[in-house]
C-alpha cells in the first residue's frame, strides 16, 4: 500500500512539474486577438522560475528572450506596427510551443459597465434592441474582433480571466450575445478608419461602481468594513471583488481606450459617486500604466424608476464627471430613455454618441460634433429667464414650437410648469406667469422625461438645472 501511494506521489510531482515547466499564457492572448497598432504593447505569461523562452513574430526580424524570473511571471515589451496584414506569434520554450494565428493590428477598446453595456444584439428577453436582428444578418467582417469576459468575482486580484468567450470575428454566431453598444461602435469605428478593431467586453448587470474599483482605489475613500457581504451573487456587491476577477487580469493588455456605461445602480447615492467615479478613472488609468487613456461613458438615461429615485442628480453628476477626468467624453441621452425599462432599445443611438466623442477627441476629427448644448449662463429680462448655453456654435434646435420639460422658480423656491423658446436660434427664453421675479430654471429635472433640446447636429442637451438647492 505504501508503494503505491509513494508511485502516485512521484506521478502527481512529475504532472505538476510538467505543468509548470510548459510556458502558459493568459486567456487574453491568444489567436485572432487585435493588438494596438503603432505602439508598445505587452506579451506576458507563467512558467517555471528561470524558464528561458523565445518569442519569434512575423513582424520582427530578430527573434525575442525572456527569462522567468523567480515569481513564475515573465513579460516582454515590444512595437507593433500600422501593417493591416495577418501575424503570428510563436513562444518557445524547453518544454512547449504554443503558436498563435490571425493576429490584428488595430484599434483596442474595453468596453465596460452594468447591464445596458452588456444587452446583446439580441436584447433581453421581452426588451428589444432596436436593429439588432438586422445587424446580427450582416455582421459578417474579419476585421472586427470580439473578447467577452463571463460574469465573475474574487476577494483577491486574479492574474487571469477564468471564464470567457475567446477572441473571434464578428459573424453572426458571435454578436447576437455580444454587447449591442460596442458592437454598434466598433463597426462603425473599423468602416471610417479602415483598420481592425477589437473589443474588449468586460460588464455585469445591477452593479454599483464600488465593486469595480481596486482595493487600493476605493480603501481611502469608504469604510469596505460596513458594507454588507453578499456572495450568493458571486461576490456582485462586494467592493473590489468585480474588479480583481474582470480588469486586474487584463490591465497588462495595451489598449486604445475605454467606453463605460454604468450609474443605474448608484442613482440613490450621487454624492458618492461624484467622488468615486473619478477616482475609478484614474486608478484604471494609473493600473494600465499607458498614460490618460480616452475614456468616454454615457450618462444614464431617463426611466420612470418604480423606486422613485431622484435620478436626476446622478445625471448631474455625471455631467460634471466632464470636468474631474482628463480626456473624456460623455453620450447624453435624455430623448432616447424609455419610460417602461431600464434598458432603452434604441443602442444605436448610444454609440454613435459615443463614436462622435471618439472621432473628434481621439482620432482628430475635429469638423464631427461630439456634444450637445451645456449650460452656461442666464440673465433676467422682462419676468423671463434668458439661457445661454455652451456647445451650441451653430445654433440650437428643437422639434418643438414650445419646448416642454421646463420649470421656473422665483426666491420662494417653488417651481412652474414654464413656457420655453429658442431666440436667434442662440437663447432660450423662459417664463411662467406664476413667477414674476424668476431666479432659477430647472429642464428636465425628473427620473422620466423626454427630452427635446439639441444643438443643429441633433445632439441633445442633459437635463440641467442653475440653482444649487438641496
Amino acid at each position: 500500500m505504501k508503494k503505491i501511494f509513494f508511485s502516485l506521489l512521484v506521478l502527481v510531482l512529475i504532472v505538476n512539474q510538467e505543468s509548470f515547466a510548459k510556458i502558459k499564457l493568459p486567456s487574453i492572448i491568444a489567436s485572432n486577438m487585435v493588438l494596438q497598432r503603432n505602439t508598445t504593447i505587452k506579451l506576458w505569461g507563467w512558467a517555471n522560475p528561470g524558464e528561458k523562452i523565445t518569442i519569434k513574430t512575423s513582424w520582427i526580424s530578430k527573434s525575442l528572450k525572456v527569462e522567468t524570473p523567480e515569481n513564475g511571471r515573465w513579460e516582454i515589451s515590444l512595437n507593433t506596427t500600422l501593417s493591416k496584414e495577418p501575424q503570428t506569434i510563436q513562444f518557445k520554450s524547453k518544454e512547449s510551443i504554443i503558436n498563435l494565428n490571425a493576429i490584428l493590428f488595430g484599434e483596442v477598446w474595453l468596453c465596460s459597465g452594468q447591464s445596458n453595456m452588456r444587452m446583446p444584439l439580441k436584447g433581453y428577453t421581452g426588451q428589444p434592441t432596436f436593429d439588432g436582428n438586422l445587424e446580427i444578418a450582416t455582421s459578417s467582417n474579419p476585421n472586427l474582433r470580439l473578447f467577452a469576459i463571463a460574469e465573475n468575482g474574487s476577494p483577491t486580484p486574479l492574474d487571469s480571466v477564468s471564464t470567457f468567450k475567446k477572441w473571434d470575428y464578428a459573424n453572426s454566431g458571435t454578436v447576437k450575445d455580444f454587447s449591442a453598444i460596442a458592437y454598434f461602435y466598433g463597426k462603425q469605428l473599423q468602416k471610417i478608419l479602415d483598420v481592425p478593431v477589437g473589443l474588449i467586453m468586460t460588464s455585469w448587470g445591477g452593479t454599483r461602481i464600488q465593486p469595480w474599483m481596486s482595493k487600493d482605489a476605493i480603501t481611502p475613500l469608504i469604510d469596505v468594513n460596513k458594507i454588507k457581504k453578499d456572495t450568493t451573487e458571486k461576490y456582485k456587491r462586494i467592493s473590489s471583488a468585480i474588479y480583481n476577477a474582470m480588469i486586474n487580469p487584463i490591465t497588462s493588455y495595451t489598449i486604445k481606450g475605454v467606453l463605460w456605461y454604468q450609474g443605474e445602480t448608484n442613482r440613490d447615492e450621487p454624492k458618492v459617486y461624484q467622488q468615486l467615479f473619478p477616482e475609478m478613472v484614474k486608478d484604471w488609468r494609473k493600473q494600465w500604466n499607458i498614460g490618460d487613456f480616452p475614456f468616454y461613458y454615457v450618462q444614464i438615461a431617463p426611466n420612470k424608476y418604480i423606486d422613485k429615485s431622484n435620478s436626476q442628480y446622478l445625471r448631474e453628476v455625471q455631467l460634471r464627471a466632464l470636468d474631474l477626468i482628463p480626456n473624456s467624453g460623455i453620450a447624453i441621452l435624455s430623448d432616447v430613455g424609455s419610460a417602461e425599462t431600464i434598458h432603452p432599445p434604441r443602442k444605436k443611438e448610444a454609440a454613435d454618441r459615443l463614436l462622435f466623442n471618439a472621432l473628434n477627441k481621439t482620432y482628430g476629427m475635429k469638423d464631427v460634433d461630439c456634444m450637445g448644448p451645456v449650460y452656461k449662463s442666464m440673465i433676467e429680462k422682462d419676468c423671463s429667464l434668458v439661457v445661454t448655453f455652451d456647445n451650441a456654435e451653430t445654433g440650437l434646435y428643437s422639434p418643438e414650437n414650445e419646448l416642454s420639460n421646463f420649470e421656473i422658480a422665483g426666491e420662494d423656491r417653488v417651481f412652474y410648469p414654464a413656457k420655453a423658446e429658442i431666440i436667434a436660434h442662440k437663447q432660450l427664453k423662459v417664463s411662467s406667469v406664476e413667477v414674476t421675479v424668476p431666479v432659477a430654471v430647472r429642464y428636465g429635472w425628473r427620473n422620466w422625461f423626454v427630452g427635446s433640446l439639441y444643438d443643429n447636429n441633433m445632439l441633445p442637451a442633459s437635463s440641467f438645472r442653475t440653482d444649487t438647492w438641496e
